[in-house]
C-alpha cells in the first residue's frame, strides 16, 4: 500500500490573521506510527525558517497538533501554535536573524508538511507524506493602508473597514529605526485606527541629519486627531523599548498630546528630560555594558541601578491616563521590570496608582511582539546613532516568551478597547 497516497493533512483556516490560531490534523496513518510535522517559511529577505515536532499517532491513526503531545523537536508538550512561534533559521543560516514582516500587503506563507518517523534534519532531501500551504496576514480584508508624508512625517495610517469613526493609536517601535507597519496593521484589523511612525530614520532625518523633537510626535498626533474617520478625543500611544520610553515622556509632559490611555512594552522611564531620542544607548554608563561568552551584548545594566535623582527619569506621577506596562522579567536589553516597580512606587506615592496596570511575565524577554511571532533571544542590532552592528541579547525562554506574547496581546486589546471606546460610544455601536 502506498502510505503517502493515504495520508490526509487538514489545516484550517488556510488563510487567517497572524494572531488567529489554526488547527493541524493528520489522518489516515498507521495507529501508533511516528510522525514529524514541520512548518517551513521563506522570508521576504530570502532567509528560510523551520519548526518541527515529533508525534505518535493515536489508535485511530490521527495526530491533532492542538491536542496531542509533541515528544520533541523545536517545541515539546501540547502547543497548538508551536509550529509558528518556534520557527527558527534553518541550519547553516546567517547568525543573528530576526523575522519581521516588512510588506503587510502580502501574507506570510507557511508550508505545513508531514514526514514519516521522528526526523530532525534533512527535510529538503525527503518527500513529505502530505503538505499544505497556509497564509498568515497582519492586515484584514477591508483595512485601508494610507502612506503619510505630510509635514515631514514618515508614517503609515491603517484604517479599519467600515465607516467609523474609530479610536486612534500612535504606534512606536524601538531603537532600530525603520517604518514598521505590521503591528499597526493588526491593530487596525481589530478596529483601532493605527499610525505606524518612523521617528529615528524618517526621511527628514536622513535629509538633514537632525533627530526629530517633540513637535514631530505632536504632528503625528494631529494627523490622527484631525482625520474625519477618527474619534479626536479617543487616541492612545503604544511603544516598545525606546518607543515605550517615549510614551512615558509624552503622557507625562506633553501639552498637545492628550491620551485616553497608553501602553509601554519593556520601556523605561529612566531618561533625561531633554534629547531623550538620543538616549537609547547612554554613553555616560558605557563601561557597564556586558557581553556573554557568545559575544552577545547585554545593555540592561546601562540604566541600573534605577536612579533616585528625579532629573534622570520621567515623573510618572504626572500621568493622568490609564497606563499599561507589559514587562518581560528576563529582558536583557532594558531593566524593564526594575523600571516598572519604580514607576509603581512613584505612582502610589502620588495617589494615581489606580491608573496603572502591570503585566509581568517570568522568562519572557525584551521583544514581546504580536502572538505567534518567532522568538529571537538574540539578533543583530544596528545602532541608528553610531551605525555599529552588534549581536544584542534580548532574553527570554522560547515557550514562556510565546505564552507572554499571546497573553499580553489579548489583554492589551481588552485594555485599549475599554479605554478608547467611551460608554456612549460602546452603546452607540451596540445598536448600530
Amino acid at each position: 500500500m502506498d502510505v503517502k497516497s493515504c495520508v490526509n493533512l487538514w489545516v484550517q483556516p488556510t488563510r487567517g490573521l497572524m494572531d488567529e490560531k489554526f488547527v493541524v490534523l493528520v489522518q489516515n496513518v498507521l495507529p501508533g506510527s511516528q510522525l514529524t510535522v514541520r512548518a517551513f517559511h521563506r522570508c521576504e529577505d530570502g532567509h528560510s525558517w523551520e519548526a518541527f515536532a515529533h508525534y505518535n499517532a493515536n489508535t485511530s491513526g490521527t495526530v491533532n497538533v492542538a491536542e496531542d503531545l509533541s515528544l520533541g523537536g523545536t517545541y515539546s508538550g501540547v502547543e497548538p501554535m508551536g509550529l509558528l512561534w518556534s520557527l527558527r533559521p534553518v541550519p547553516g543560516s546567517k547568525p543573528g536573524l530576526r523575522m519581521r514582516k516588512m510588506n503587510v500587503q502580502t501574507p506570510m506563507e507557511v508550508t505545513i508538511s508531514v514526514y514519516q518517523g521522528h526526523q530532525t534534519e534533512g527535510f529538503m532531501d525527503q518527500v513529505p507524506l502530505a503538505s499544505e500551504m497556509v497564509e498568515r496576514w497582519y492586515i484584514a480584508p477591508g483595512v485601508h493602508r494610507i502612506p503619510i508624508t505630510e509635514d515631514g512625517l514618515s508614517a503609515t495610517l491603517f484604517l479599519p473597514s467600515g465607516p467609523g469613526p474609530f479610536p486612534g493609536l500612535l504606534d512606536l517601535w524601538g531603537g532600530g529605526g525603520k517604518l514598521l507597519e505590521y503591528r499597526a496593521a493588526l491593530l487596525a484589523s481589530h478596529g483601532i485606527a493605527s499610525l505606524a511612525l518612523d521617528y529615528l530614520t524618517p526621511k527628514i532625518t536622513m535629509k538633514t541629519g537632525r533627530m526629530v523633537d517633540d513637535q514631530y510626535f505632536e504632528t503625528a498626533y494631529r494627523v490622527l486627531q484631525q482625520h474625519p474617520q477618527i474619534l479626536d478625543s479617543r487616541i492612545a500611544m503604544l511603544g516598545l523599548s525606546l518607543g515605550g520610553s517615549i510614551v512615558f515622556k509624552t503622557a507625562a509632559y506633553s501639552q498637545v498630546i492628550k491620551l485616553s490611555c497608553a501602553v509601554s512594552i519593556n520601556g523605561s522611564h529612566v531618561q533625561p528630560l531633554k534629547d531623550f531620542v538620543y538616549f537609547f544607548c547612554p554613553i555616560r554608563n558605557a563601561e557597564k555594558c556586558r557581553s556573554t561568552e557568545q559575544n552577545e551584548v547585554i545593555f540592561r545594566d546601562l540604566l541600573l541601578p534605577i536612579p533616585t535623582d528625579p532629573t534622570l527619569k520621567v515623573d510618572v506621577a504626572r500621568i493622568q491616563c490609564p497606563l499599561l506596562l507589559v514587562v518581560g522579567e528576563d529582558d536583557q536589553n532594558w531593566p524593564a521590570h526594575e523600571s516598572a516597580m519604580d514607576m509603581k512606587e512613584m505612582m502610589e506615592r502620588a495617589g494615581n496608582s489606580h491608573l496603572l496596570t502591570v503585566l509581568s511575565y517570568p522568562n519572557a524577554g525584551h521583544l514581546i511582539e504580536p502572538p505567534y511571532a518567532p522568538h529571537a533571544r538574540a539578533s543583530s542590532f544596528r545602532s541608528v546613532k553610531s551605525h555599529e552592528t552588534v549581536m544584542a541579547l534580548w532574553g527570554g525562554e522560547t515557550a514562556a516568551h510565546a505564552r507572554a506574547q499571546e497573553d499580553a496581546w489579548r489583554k492589551m486589546l481588552v485594555f485599549l478597547k475599554a479605554n478608547l471606546y467611551g460608554a456612549a460610544e460602546r452603546e452607540r455601536r451596540m445598536f448600530c
